[in-house]
């Protein structure tokens, strides 16, 4: 046993140890070797094994141990276990006031948070007096390229390239330490926009009055009113057809056709259409659009309205009108007077709707020519053979001459886009990233996933957002992998109708492969046959300035039916965005998520009933004043039942589930 340290009986105990895990080949032998070399090099006696846990290597179990064995040693030998020694408190000049006083102990003042300061010419210090440009206490706020070009000035390193090629950071990284100080919040989507809050204007007021003390005067940004484009004449629609470079006019005008055609009705044809990829017919969402051609119009199927008299106030679609003593006509062979109000409400709604169409910006679109992108198809990397080989998907399609681009999806297992040959193209444009997202999406599904997925209610959520997307072909690929005998007899009913809901109510197209090596071959020949389609036309973007979550299905839909010939695109990131489930949820998003997480309530359904009860606590204040429990329980019967069609209504016995779980509690 080494006698030279200061503490022998200590680094006798650990060099036992040592040797012992030595012998056993164990892991902590290391560690044993560390105390050991650090309790040999220490020169301090220690009183007591605790103390020693300043030492490098020593940590808290094992100074435990080490108390272990000298209590131990202590009985064994007759000897007192030594005290741990505790630290003398310095007296203070406030103990020493609250001694003199009569026992009351002065209560301890609170600290003061210490005011965030930002390093000189740092990527905070550039975006604070950037995000400060604009007038304090308004709501305009700054999207990413503009509070960039603001701050470079101000700031030392680049916003767009890492300082140090080993490193991905680059000075823009620095908004997120302004928000998470509560000096900046984000608003809009899915164009995001950075706004100081009143802590952020103190700071920023700082930082500021430096700049005006050294003489010089921040850059102020430019005005919302001159970044945006100019509303147009309300009697103007620009051609679609006419080259990109023309600015698109798409506000909806208010009025009859009629007015255009010397009072004679315009009227309107539609094509047939299939379930079928292409030919399913235009919904509310934008998807499956056929055009529909109006009679006595231009060669580009939509009217001329440069003649046209001043517009009423509430704008629509232009569209044949008709009395509305005739929509509301209660047919003569409904004999039930129940059934024939249904049929009248009905209507009323419908009529009424037409009449609250949104009023869309003048823009201008972005054009890529061909030969200035290529399209590549993007997989989500949790589409995996198995745990222990994630690469396989992608490996097979590099192997067939397709290499993916690979990463966490928002939407969907796969769809593709147009990626730019030059990364800074759409940058010029005040657009972020380099790839344009098309018009086609891919869910895929294995068997035993698509029964999990009825099961859960995630079947119904997916086909919901993938309308709600606005991708107009969308793909279901099911592989049909073998299932126990069990599983397939209990859930082939539910399987077969699943999948002839999503051709025939969504409108999708259904490809059923054997396994996942045909899935892949599928997905190398869909980018094939989508490379010839799309690398040989210009594509045209919407600048996601004019993106809300609003106005983007119905744009979508009013561009495809007046431009069919044309493609009308968004960015990726504006349509991870739009796409998100978590992000900038609104209110009414999170009360239609409340809704369906009720068995039976599907999309349509919930939309319905956010429609008479917009938020929540309205449904709730709604439910809770009802008298009775019938009249409770046949609440939303009563609005949904009759007055609406389809698959939309709602039955009595699921307006008692959700009533039971709303207005309980």
């Amino acid at each position: 046993m080494p006698n030279e340290s200061a503490n022998p009986l200590l680094l006798g105990w650990i060099k036992e140890w040592y040797d012992v895990a030595k012998e056993r080949s164990s892991k902590g032998a290391t560690v044993y070797k560390k105390a050991y070399e650090s309790m040999k090099a220490c020169p301090l006696t220690f009183n007591h094994p605790s103390e020693a846990q300043q030492l490098h290597g020593l940590g808290p179990k094992l100074c435990d141990r080490l108390t272990e064995r000298l209590n131990q040693h202590c009985a064994e030998n007759g000897l007192p276990m030594p005290k741990i020694r505790r630290k003398a408190r310095k007296r203070s000049i406030d103990d020493k006031i609250a001694e003199d006083t009569d026992g009351l102990t002065p209560v301890k003042k609170p600290r003061k948070a210490k005011l965030y300061v930002p390093t000189l010419r740092s990527g905070a210090y550039a975006l604070l007096i950037a995000l400060s440009s604009v007038p304090e206490g308004s709501d305009q706020g700054l999207p990413k390229n503009e509070a960039i070009r603001l701050a470079e000035g101000y700031c030392d390193s680049s916003f767009t390239a890492p300082s140090d090629p080993t490193k991905f950071y680059t000075a823009w990284n620095s908004i997120k330490t302004l928000e998470t100080k509560d000096l900046v919040y984000i608003k809009g989507r899915p164009l995001k926009k950075y706004v100081l809050t009143e802590e952020g204007w103190e700071v920023a007021k700082r930082v500021r009055k430096t700049l005006e003390d050294d003489g010089q005067r921040p850059k102020e940004a430019e005005s919302l009113a001159n970044a945006r484009p100019q509303k147009r004449n309300s009697d103007q629609f620009l051609d679609l057809d006419d080259e990109p470079e023309e600015v698109i006019s798409t506000a909806l005008q208010g009025r009859s056709p009629a007015a255009e055609n010397g009072g004679q009705r315009t009227t309107t044809t539609t094509s047939k259409s299939g379930q079928r990829l292409g030919e399913a017919p235009i919904d509310k969402y934008g998807t499956f659009a056929s055009p529909r051609k109006h009679k006595n119009t231009t060669d580009f199927d939509f009217l001329e309205l440069e003649s046209s008299p001043a517009p009423q106030p509430a704008p629509s679609f232009a569209r044949p009108h008709h009395s509305s003593t005739r929509e509301t006509e209660i047919p003569a062979k409904f004999p039930n007077k129940e059934a024939a109000a249904g049929i009248a409400a009905f209507a009323e709604r419908e009529s009424e709707s037409r009449t609250t169409r949104p009023v869309f910006p003048s823009f201008q679109p972005i054009r890529l020519s061909p030969g200035t992108f290529t399209v590549r198809l993007v997989l989500d990397n949790r589409e995996v053979r198995a745990k222990n080989d994630r690469d396989y998907i992608q490996d097979e399609l590099t192997k067939k001459g397709v290499k993916p681009i690979v990463r966490p999806l928002e939407l969907g297992d796969a769809f593709w886009v147009a990626k730019c040959n030059d990364p800074n193209l759409l940058a010029r444009y005040g657009e972020e990233g380099d790839e344009v997202v098309l018009d086609w999406i891919v869910e895929r599904k294995r068997l035993d996933d698509l029964v999990g997925s009825i099961k859960d209610g995630r079947f119904h959520e997916q086909k919901f957002r993938l309308r709600k997307s606005g991708v107009k072909n969308v793909v279901y690929i099911i592989e049909e992998i073998s299932m126990s005998q069990e599983i397939a007899s209990k859930y082939h009913e539910a399987m077969q109708s699943a999948i002839a809901s999503t051709q025939v109510v969504n409108g999708y197209f259904v490809k059923k492969t054997q396994k996942l090596d045909d899935t892949i071959r599928y997905l190398a020949r869909m980018t094939t046959m989508l490379k010839s389609i799309y690398e040989a036309k210009p594509l045209h973007i919407i600048p996601t300035a004019h993106l809300t979550p609003e106005t983007y299905l119905p744009l979508l839909a009013h561009l495809r039916t007046h431009a069919p010939q044309k493609s009308h695109n968004i960015t990726y990131p504006a349509f991870s965005s739009l796409s998100s489930k978590s992000d900038s949820l609104t209110l009414r998003d999170i009360f239609l998520k409340m809704l369906m997480c009720t068995r039976g309530i599907t999309g349509d359904k919930a939309l319905e009933v956010q429609k008479l009860w917009g938020t929540p606590r309205a449904f709730v204040e709604a439910l809770e004043a009802c008298s009775e429990e019938r009249e409770r329980r046949e609440l939303v019967f009563g609005k949904l039942g009759q007055a609406v069609v389809g698959r939309r209504r709602v039955g009595r016995a699921l307006s008692a589930k959700v009533a039971e779980v709303w207005g309980e509690g």
